[in-house]
């Protein structure tokens, strides 16, 4: 078999390059192709260049939204694989497959995905819009890389977002035409998987494979830091439906809107200073 192997060496904190021994397997049995993704100007027209060759996709959750965004992957008529060499694989963790068990065919979970609009631009996303909180710790975590090559540890700039450096901001919450309003959020995603921030539960009952073909989104709010703080493992798990402050809708059109700029993160990817984002499903 012939293969057209993209690869990210950032991703997994810099491990992505290392991380292709997973592939060698494949690299001496098949014809691979390697190609940098970060290198690489234009995908559509690499694919073009590489019409026979099936796709393996070696990086994280950021990769994948790198490629649903520059390729229509609608139109993709060979087999697209995925091996996650990142740090957070939350896409992996969503569809139960093990890094153990190589890579995975994932052309399914690329059709009809769902459209995010931050500052007037249209978006392609596979997991899920964190904004809030989640959006802080990106922004923060983003901060720690351009200062030094070690990987980056989440818990202590969360502890840190929730003590002093994120004040919780008012929200105006529209989901399929009906307007909520909320005071005091923390978080405020829509999810077309489960997972976000690296293993959290946020959207229990989401399946991106649904026939109603709807996102989840979830928004904590008014509550104290310190019962947030209390709340968090549960939150974390899965266990949070019930949990006073916590309201989950299903939709196919969310429009969140914060009262303050605020970064916001989609597939992991940062955007800083944002007021609102919109969410549609075709």
């Amino acid at each position: 078999m012939a293969y057209l192997v993209l690869y990210n060496p950032l991703a997994g904190n810099g491990m992505g390059k290392k991380n292709l021994d997973l592939v060698s397997s494949f690299a001496e049995k098949n014809d691979c192709e390697f190609r940098d993704v970060t290198t690489e100007q234009d995908l559509s027209r690499l694919l073009e260049e590489f019409p026979d060759r099936d796709i393996i996709l070696v990086g994280g959750d950021g990769t994948l939204n790198n490629f649903i965004n520059s390729v229509d992957t609608a139109k993709v008529e060979r087999n697209i694989y995925f091996l996650s060499s990142g740090s957070g694989n939350d896409f992996l963790n969503d569809i139960a497959h093990s890094l153990d068990d190589g890579p995975v065919k994932i052309n399914r979970y690329l059709k009809d995905l769902p459209t995010v609009i931050i500052n007037g631009e249209e978006h392609r996303f596979i997991n899920g819009i964190g904004f809030g909180l989640d959006g802080y710790c990106c922004e923060e975590g983003d901060r720690v890389r351009e200062r030094t090559d070690k990987p980056v540890n989440y818990t202590p700039i969360a502890l840190k977002g929730f003590l002093y450096a994120y004040k919780p901001r008012n929200a105006i919450v529209t989901v399929d035409g009906k307007e909520h309003i909320f005071k005091k959020v923390w978080i405020a995603p829509t999810m077309m998987g489960r997972f976000f921030g690296g293993g959290m539960k946020v959207a229990p009952d989401q399946d991106r494979l649904s026939s109603d073909r709807t996102v989840t989104t979830v928004i904590v709010s008014g509550i104290s830091k310190l019962f947030c703080l209390m709340q968090f493992p549960k939150i974390f798990r899965g266990e949070h439906k019930s949990i006073k402050g916590v309201d989950i809708f299903k939709g196919k059109n969310v429009t969140v809107r914060f009262d303050r700029p605020t970064p916001l993160q989609v597939d992991g990817e940062t955007y800083t200073g944002i007021t609102e984002y919109s969410v549609r499903v075709d």
